[in-house]
């Protein structure tokens, strides 16, 4: 897969996680019950755009980088089995739980409870796929110098 496709791809999962992260902790902080519904729905359905993505860098950059041993290649290796782990096991579900509770006006201690779990969760993977962007332009040239296959 060409490394343009997989750039984007990368660049299109982090802003969707930044855009739930941001649009979760603004409705909670200061949107009305109503809106917190409104975002958490649209995040369950934003899922269907973020995970695909996720899939498609995760694999175009484990076909890409299958013979690479330089650091920044092996720091994105192992890192991606984290972010992948962190999203299926933890932020997906997360993101169709909130949003099956704030649908139903259901905001208890269960909802507050896998809401700070997912945010952690979501800051994690920004951070983690932040690194690989930057890991990604190190092996590329365009931030410093380019590291060889």
């Amino acid at each position: 897969m060409p490394r343009p496709i997989h750039a984007a791809a990368g660049v299109a999962g982090f802003v969707l996680i930044l855009v739930f992260w941001s649009a979760t902790a603004l409705s909670a902080l200061f949107g009305a019950a109503d809106t917190v519904a409104t975002v958490k729905t649209a995040i369950a359905w934003g899922l269907l755009a973020l995970i695909p993505a996720l899939a498609i860098a995760g694999a175009s950059g484990m076909a890409m980088g299958r013979y690479r041993a330089d650091p920044p290649a092996m720091a994105k290796r192992r890192r991606m089995p984290v972010i992948a782990l962190n999203g299926l096991l933890v932020l997906v579900p997360s993101a169709l739980f909130l949003a099956d509770r704030a649908t139903a006006g259901l905001f208890d201690a269960w909802y507050y409870g896998v809401q700070a779990v997912e945010l952690t969760a979501g800051a994690v993977n920004m951070l983690l796929i932040g690194l690989n962007i930057r890991d990604g332009l190190t092996m590329s040239g365009r931030l410093g110098g380019r590291v060889a296959a």
